[in-house]
């Protein structure tokens, strides 16, 4: 060998151990202060995940009931590092509605809160590069305050008629399949009233979502058609995209269609808004989101476009799903806990009594809202035990963003996911006691408030009992000035739905989480006043957490509706 073979020899080691420490500092040192579960040199936390889907035996479970268990083997901290690498970002996962609160409000460095994490970009083709939700700074400062009046409370009454209107079209399916007695996926059919509630609100658009012969305006056509490329792409998140390349492809050809289709929507409203101007014709004032965020465009440049059709891909994707989800969850857990449906049922027959519910709706919407006190601690129930989704955050390395926890400590998350996950954050133990993981919407009486508006973190004296809940814990619509621009919407219909139909039918879940009888075909209590079950109905990732069977049910009609 040459002397220059055996210099490259003697180097090699030297190579080598220097990749070596820099790869024991990028994974053991350079996040060591975040509390995590010991990991792998080469893959990091991988093995746990992969360990906690095996555990469960079902690999379609949300990927938060793995961070849930690992959370337990750390010994539940307020947040839990993650490492994922070299599948993505390192994340550290965020149990505390403390440490939460910190990220989602106002900060030094951060004036609209900590910036959204860049995985959000994975649904681009979704919501589109505009979004309201990925924007940042004054961009969607802009955004928010052109939107803002479309999803005022004092607004959404006014269009209270079109989400009766859909209700009615919802109830009649229902009718049908209590009077066949068939088993059937709920889940179609919240996500297309759903659908026609949001076509209506924010564009003043039938969208025939729920009729099947039609198959829908073209705009719900290709949404759904985007939709589906979506959520069969695995894990956003844990999974890069290029692993399925035609899966990209296809979603690149649905989202075109999709936009084309809303652009030509976009144009033919502001035709209409121009035309009706110019004729003086106030009676055909358009109340519709789209309408009120079009009243001032002069021109419509293919800018302004492309922006307001990002914000309706957005609001037409978060608008239906957050309703459809709450609506299955609660259909399914007042089928399985007598007493709340019982209470539920008394309140609506105090409110309503013999009248027809839409009606009563429609006269007096506000008087209406306040009573139904029972029915909003239920949604807010629902919305605690199964969120959609949680919050995916990051403070870019060099920010210096740090979080204080509950101990005192003050750590460091720059260049992490900070996820901040619903899921376990509203299922704290030190937080809602041993009935943590239970259906209780007594909890709620007293602040039955479905909205998550306040900036305060304070202790509610209100709850009633001796256990009190801080308000930044109950966070689906999450918290701070980023929170959900439409959750007024999602509760308003949800209210709508519940009193039209709470009543009138009695649902049966079928297959995963239905009922177990005894020997004599009766269903019995446990301990915490919910019907023993078969088996166990849970989320699995379908873009957001949605019940992994599709929610299948029977219904019938209630023998005193």
């Amino acid at each position: 060998m040459t002397s220059i073979t055996y210099a490259v020899l003697a180097v090699l080691p030297v190579i080598a151990y220097l990749i070596y420490v820099q790869l024991y500092h990028w994974r053991f040192k350079k996040f060591k202060d975040i509390p995590q579960l010991p990991n792998s040199f080469f893959i990091g936390h991988l093995p746990y995940i992969a360990s906690g889907f095996k555990k469960f035996g079902d690999a379609r479970r949300h990927i938060d009931y793995i961070f849930e268990g690992m959370a337990e083997d750390a010994g539940r901290p307020d947040v839990l590092f993650v490492d994922v690498r070299p599948a993505n970002y390192p994340l550290t996962v965020v149990n505390s509605h403390a440490v939460a609160e910190q990220i989602s409000r106002i900060s030094k460095g951060f004036p609209t809160s900590v910036q959204k994490s860049p995985t959000i970009f994975e649904f681009t083709r979704l919501i589109g590069h505009e979004s309201v939700l990925s924007k940042e700074g004054d961009a969607w400062k802009t955004l928010r305050k052109r939107f803002n009046p479309g999803f005022a409370p004092q607004h959404l009454t006014t269009l209270l008629p079109a989400i009766v209107d859909k209700t009615t079209t919802f109830i009649g399916k229902l009718d049908s399949l209590a009077n066949s007695g068939s088993e059937f996926a709920l889940e179609p059919l919240c996500t297309n009233v759903t659908f026609d509630i949001i076509g209506a609100v924010i564009m003043n658009l039938d969208f025939e979502a729920q009729d099947l012969e039609t198959g829908g305006h073209p705009v719900v056509f290709h949404t759904r058609n985007l939709l589906h490329t979506f959520a069969n792409s695995g894990r956003p998140g844990l999974i890069p995209w290029w692993t399925n390349v035609p899966l990209v492809i296809s979603r690149i050809h649905h989202s075109n269609k999709a936009d084309a289709a809303i652009k030509r929507c976009i144009e033919d409203k502001f035709d209409e808004i121009r035309a009706s101007q110019k004729a003086g014709d106030k009676q055909a004032q358009d109340r519709s989101v789209l309408a009120l965020a079009l009243k001032d465009v002069d021109r419509l440049s293919s800018n302004v476009v492309q922006s307001i059709a990002d914000q309706v891909k957005t609001f037409l994707f978060a608008g239906h799903d957050t309703t459809s989800i709450l609506l299955q969850w609660l259909y399914y857990a007042l089928s399985i806990h007598p007493k709340c449906l019982e209470t539920i049922r008394a309140e609506h027959d105090a409110v309503f009594g013999d009248q027809d519910p839409r009606e009563v709706y429609l006269a007096k919407p506000d008087e209406t809202t306040k009573a139904l006190s029972y029915t909003s601690a239920c949604i807010k129930e629902a919305l605690r035990l199964w969120p959609p989704a949680g919050s995916a955050r990051m403070s870019r390395i060099g920010s210096g963003f740090k979080v204080r926890l509950n101990d005192g400590r003050e750590i460091c998350t720059d260049g992490t996911i900070l996820y901040l996950n619903h899921f376990i954050i509203q299922r704290d133990p030190k937080v809602y006691g041993e009935t943590a993981n239970d259906f209780v919407p007594e909890r709620w009486l007293g602040d039955s408030d479905t909205t998550s508006a306040s900036k305060d973190d304070t202790w509610d004296s209100k709850q009633s009992g001796d256990h009190k809940i801080p308000i930044s814990a109950w966070r689906p619509f999450e918290r701070g000035p980023r929170n959900c621009i439409g959750q007024e919407l999602a509760n308003l219909e949800a209210r709508v739905i519940l009193a039209c139909t709470v009543r009138k039918y009695d649902f049966t879940k079928v297959g995963a989480g239905e009922v177990e009888l005894n020997e004599k075909g009766i269903p019995t209590l446990d301990d915490s006043g919910r019907y023993k079950l078969k088996s166990e109905l849970f989320s699995a990732p379908v873009i957001t957490a949605k019940p992994f069977d599709s929610c299948m049910m029977r219904v019938k009609f209630h023998e005193k509706a």
